[in-house]
């Protein structure tokens, strides 16, 4: 029972972190289109 119990948990954690992982990409990626120079071609 233990043994499931810290699978879930890590599980759980590894969840958290990918989704702060997109989160920060997502930014950076509109960060990027926000300061970058307009197409005007």
């Amino acid at each position: 029972m233990k043994k499931l119990l810290l699978i879930v948990a890590l599980a759980g954690v590894g969840y958290l972190v990918y989704r702060q992982i997109q989160a920060s990409k997502a930014e950076d990626d509109l960060w990027t289109e926000a300061t970058s120079a307009p197409d005007l071609t």
